[in-house]
């Protein structure tokens, strides 16, 4: 009797509901495949990788037309842990399994024709970390060292030690900028990573937070081996890590949102640091937010979680101020120092403004207020370092002609070309779109006019640094944002210049903000702040709260107790908004308490759940028209109701880029069940009548997303 055939069914990174079945042949790849195994596999005219998700001796197809496994990698199966993520990372966000899973495995392992050159990689890479390199213990905080505040919140996150370690615990560790979350949850890592095979997960919002982190993370664990994860490193190098959290080797995971999904046999607990960022959200592919899968994992592992901020995301406070997360606080700055004097400017006072023949005025227009120089120049005097944020890189967002009204548009986007100075970008100054990456020379004339005399409107870091040398020709300036930290050895060496004293005042974006442990800052400023006050995404306030908050807490920070905690200035026309009324009192609670007020009454996320049917095109009719058929359709099946709103499809904020013309479809439930079936049944209808993810008779292309941070 012949012996059955082995079948295995694989998912490759495609929009295809399915996974495809093939032939294994156990002589030729050396083993009885399993659950999780990583193959290649012949897919149309081409090879591609996939993963097993299922093995029998059966197939719904002709056997004898079946094509073969063609290789095993040589890695581990993916532990059942990262499968069940994946499958509810997939059904939740209405995404393939395929395209969900396939994105996590790094170029280096996607190779197969290198798969026999990896082992020789793994050991090279073996030798280099045996040479081990010099960690500083500067910067070390003992739990001997903790003050009483962090001492108590440690005693709470260690609870009953290992009884606690092993059930899942979702906890908020909130605490004021400067506060010392990091040395209280690097000291509660430690008492789990005793167990030599415990592995750790120590998620950060954006990638120049890693550097700064990793140096801390070595100092209190030089014996522990880490892998860093983030798009930032080399294929090579992220490929090794990735190995080295898979199989075990590394006990500690620090990473970006993609070392969210990131198999890790042995997790015991994760961290999630400044979890209220945006930057958690993916923007392109499965749309999966890394802060939510991270705490879905940790309860089907029964594992602790920690969500850490001093700004919390509006979901996290309201889960911890219902109970359902533990709530742990940090009200007071770690060395004793008080916290920043905010001061208003606003702009709106004639007061506040230089006239002419005031001291210290600039020769042109300046592009910041009278009282925000006397305080820069006293911070000066002072020998402190003052920090200026403007939120908009380049020279000037638009370039303008005087006579006939010309602006610098896109030709591809429905938005303005920015004008960037020579620098990285290019050896001349250009005008570049920040959405689909043109980069074009400047006009010499006005191209619908020929008027030589175009003018800049509006500033970016590149212009503010300009004023600022030109005001303080003695000081040191140093512009930190995506453009100047494309040079030398990246933004990791311009935060170093900050850190050992060799810059006087700092000019950049958000990039500034969060998480560095500014010594020296003794003053922050805010420019243009009413720049995201009023918008249509609702969620506007609250991040732009977050982001000042955040600033302001890079002043003083050095202070000992009873010194005062710095200065910050925010520049505004709107003194008397919330945002500026909460962040003069420091009450985060307080303007967490208003905004969720505002959301209930309105009814909006967390108050209901939302989701987006993006489509694009060559026009936005058609895409818009795609979109209203939808619409019929989901009503003409009776699904929409009292418990679900289907609103008429609108136009993107930016409408067209690089060339696609896009819309949207807004729906919205109080019940999350309802939203997620009328999405399942969307998504099948849509699939059914699309090559991929683009229709058919249309030719738009559509995307389902869950839960987006942008409406």
């Amino acid at each position: 009797m012949a012996l059955k055939p082995t079948v295995v069914q694989v998912v490759i990174d495609k929009p295809l509901a399915q996974g495809f079945d093939y032939l294994w042949d156990a002589e030729k790849l050396g083993k009885l495949p399993e659950i999780g195994n990583v193959v290649a596999v012949p897919f149309a005219r081409s090879k591609v990788i996939g993963v097993v998700i299922k093995v029998s001796n059966h197939s719904d197809y002709e056997i004898s037309k079946l094509k073969s496994v063609e290789k095993l990698a040589p890695l581990p199966v993916f532990d059942p842990a990262l499968l069940r993520l994946m499958n509810f990372a997939s059904q939740y966000y209405v995404h393939a399994l395929g395209e969900t899973i396939l994105p996590v495995i790094p170029q280096m392992w996607k190779k197969a024709e290198d798969w026999e050159k990896i082992p020789e990689k793994l050991k090279s890479a073996e030798k280099k970390s045996k040479k081990g390199f010099d960690v500083s213990s500067e910067g070390i905080i003992t739990q001997n060292q903790l003050n009483p505040n962090q001492k108590a919140a440690l005693n709470k996150l260690l609870g009953d030690g290992e009884k606690k370690e092993k059930q899942f615990r979702a906890i908020l560790l909130q605490g004021q900028t400067g506060s010392g979350k990091t040395a209280v949850f690097l000291n509660w890592l430690a008492s789990i990573l005793d167990d030599e095979s415990a592995q750790a997960l120590l998620l950060v919002p954006e990638i120049n937070l890693t550097p700064q982190l990793e140096r801390r993370i070595s100092a209190y664990f030089p014996d522990k081996k880490m892998a860093v994860l983030h798009s930032g490193i080399s294929e090579k190098k992220r490929g090794i890590a990735w190995y080295e959290a898979m199989t075990g080797k590394a006990q500690i995971i620090l990473g970006t949102r993609l070392a969210a999904l990131t198999p890790m046999p042995n997790l015991r607990v994760i961290v999630v640091d400044e979890e209220h960022d945006p930057s958690y959200k993916q923007q392109d592919g499965t749309r999966y937010s890394a802060r939510d899968l991270a705490i879905w994992r940790a309860h089907d592992q029964k594992i602790p979680i920690l969500l850490s901020s001093a700004t919390p995301s509006l979901e996290t406070w309201l889960a911890a101020q219902s109970g359902r997360y533990e709530n742990i606080r940090l009200d007071q700055r770690a060395k004793g120092a008080s916290l920043p004097s905010v001061h208003l400017i606003n702009t709106r006072n004639p007061q506040n403004q230089f006239s002419p023949g005031d001291e210290g005025a600039p020769k042109q227009k300046s592009l910041i207020t009278k009282t925000l120089a006397n305080a820069i120049t006293k911070s000066l005097a002072e020998k402190k370092q003052s920090l200026i944020l403007i939120n908009r890189r380049g020279y000037a967002p638009v370039l303008s002609c005087s006579a006939c009204n010309w602006l610098s548009k896109c030709t591809q986007c429905s938005t303005y070309t920015v004008m960037h100075k020579a620098g990285a970008l290019s050896k001349r100054s250009v005008l570049n779109c920040h959405h689909c990456g043109l980069v074009k020379p400047i006009p010499q004339f006005c191209p619908d006019c020929g008027n030589a005399d175009l003018k800049t409107l509006g500033h970016g870091t590149q212009k503010v640094e300009d004023a600022i040398e030109d005001m303080w020709p003695q000081a040191r300036v140093l512009r930190v944002d995506t453009d100047s930290s494309r040079k030398s050895k990246g933004a990791e060496a311009l935060f170093t210049e900050i850190h050992d004293g060799n810059v006087d005042i700092v000019v950049g974006t958000q990039m500034i903000a969060k998480g560095h442990d500014y010594q020296n800052i003794g003053l922050v400023a805010v420019l243009d702040a009413d720049s995201r006050l009023y918008s249509a995404d609702f969620r506007a306030a609250e991040r732009l709260f977050a982001q000042l908050v955040q600033v302001a807490g890079r002043a003083g920070r050095s202070g000992a107790s009873g010194q005062a905690g710095g200065d910050v200035y925010i520049e505004t026309q709107y003194p008397e908004s919330p945002v500026f009324q909460y962040l003069l009192r420091h009450d985060v609670d307080g303007f967490l308490a208003f905004t969720a007020s505002e959301r209930q009454e309105a009814k909006l996320p967390p108050y209901s759940y939302q989701a987006l049917i993006h489509a694009e095109g060559k026009s936005l009719d058609k895409a818009i028209r795609f979109l209203n058929e939808l619409k019929a359709r989901i009503k003409s099946r009776g699904m929409i109701t009292r418990e679900l709103q289907v609103y008429d499809p609108v136009p993107k904020p930016v409408m067209r880029v690089a060339g696609a013309e896009r819309a949207q479809l807004l729906i919205e439930s109080g019940n999350r069940k309802v939203l997620q079936e009328t999405l399942e049944i969307i998504d099948q209808e849509l699939r059914q009548e699309s090559t991929g993810r683009i229709s058919k008779t249309s030719r738009i292309r559509w995307l389902v997303e869950r839960d987006p941070i942008a409406i």
